[in-house]
């Protein structure tokens, strides 16, 4: 294949043992500079120039972006989308990654284990916050930190006040995450490439120190994953829509719990420790899959007229509860069961003879008419606005 690294550093050593690992297996590599690129809307179809170039035809393309550039270079990403380039890793998915909060919110809609977190902008919020995260000490963390950059430790309420007071008055956004001090000093990364985790590691930090990261001075040591951090680690990465991962874990005592799922993981750390060839499982999967270019599913189905995406959820009393797909008419009614969500597994193209179970998730693809009338009501969250009473205001003489 020829593959594009997408990279403003192409002497680190995480871009190094791509390219060498791409030329080992015989592929036409190229390391080129995100930043050079310029995005053409103004052809029939959608184009890039690279250094003022039309750039060349390639197969895929693989996004190793700094947080200091995630806008143009998310944009680059997105442009080779839309050319059907492959990419493990998608646009979305890179945004989704970068942002703590929307990471965060993403993988609670999933029920992923996660330490305790809440977001607020005012001052008089901060202490009920730090309070339902389980109080002092807390972590508070810059919204787009890295490598450790922008996490405090609040070891009392007051400091963790007085820490977002200052962060919000220059203008930062800040989460307060519960310390889970089980696991202090030290936390886990596994390396996620397609639908399983080729080499993990766990960080200790130095001293008192307590963020593990290896550039403030942390070790590591090789490590080998239980079944349910396997999961979390891998169900993390995909939900986040990310191929290629690094997935950052905690040892609660009630099992994994997810801190940080990063798009451009570095690989020395994790190579040297493990001894496994990491560069080379990335190139190998991504290898396996240039056929398959990364397409926005919703986009491309709902281009139909009066044809679209939706979940339908199955109720505990619905006609559908025991029967087969074959047998709930679904079919009949022009509606295609893409995949189905039984708690946290995952059955993709379901099969006519699966039968269904109360509280089964279906996406599905069909006629939105037919879909609009077995969508259940959305769950009610407030009582309704009572009428107002006839003496609500009293008039003043």
């Amino acid at each position: 294949m020829k593959l594009a690294i997408l990279s403003r550093a192409p002497h680190a050593y995480s871009t190094q043992r791509l390219r060498a690992a791409a030329i080992d297996r015989g592929h036409d590599v190229k390391v080129l500079n995100t930043l050079r690129f310029a995005i053409d809307l103004t052809a029939d179809e959608p184009d890039l120039l690279y250094r003022g170039k039309l750039l060349s035809d390639y197969d895929a393309v693989l996004p190793r972006i700094g947080n200091s550039i995630t806008y143009y270079g998310t944009a680059v990403v997105r442009q080779f989308e839309q050319m059907d380039v492959y990419t493990p890793n998608t646009a979305t998915g890179i945004t989704n990654s970068r942002d703590k909060l929307r990471a965060n919110q993403i993988l609670s809609r999933h029920h992923i284990g996660m330490p305790a977190t809440t977001f607020v902008n005012s001052r008089a919020d901060v202490r009920g916050a730090i309070d339902r995260v389980g109080g002092a000490p807390v972590v508070i963390k810059l919204l787009e930190g890295t490598q450790g950059i922008g996490v405090i430790l609040a070891p009392e309420a007051k400091v963790a006040e007085s820490i977002v007071e200052t962060l919000h008055s220059t203008k930062q956004n800040v989460l307060i995450q519960s310390f889970i001090s089980e696991s202090r000093g030290k936390d886990i990364r596994a390396l996620v490439v397609g639908d399983r985790v080729v080499a993990a590691m766990r960080r200790s930090a130095s001293g008192d120190e307590f963020r593990s990261n290896v550039h403030r001075g942390g070790t590591v040591e090789k490590v080998t994953l239980t079944p349910e951090y396997e999961e979390a680690a891998v169900r993390s990465a995909q939900i986040m829509g990310l191929r290629v991962a690094g997935v950052d874990m905690l040892e609660g005592n009630e099992g994994p719990l997810v801190m940080e799922v990063n798009s451009s993981p570095g690989l020395e750390g994790i190579e040297r420790a493990t001894g496994l060839d990491v560069a080379g499982a990335i190139i190998d999967f991504i290898g396996n899959q240039v056929a398959f270019p990364e397409i926005d599913v919703r986009q491309r189905l709902s281009v139909s007229t009066g044809y679209g995406v939706a979940e339908l959820l199955v109720h505990t009393n619905a006609d559908l509860v025991g029967k087969t797909i074959k047998e709930s008419g679904l079919w009949d009614r022009d509606i295609t069961v893409l995949t189905l969500h039984r708690g946290a597994s995952v059955i993709p193209n379901p099969r006519s003879g699966v039968t269904l179970q109360a509280s089964d998730r279906l996406l599905c693809f069909g006629k939105l008419e037919e879909m609009r009338s077995m969508i259940p009501d959305r769950r009610k969250r407030r009582s309704k606005v009572r009428k107002l009473p006839k003496d609500a205001v009293t008039e003043q003489s």
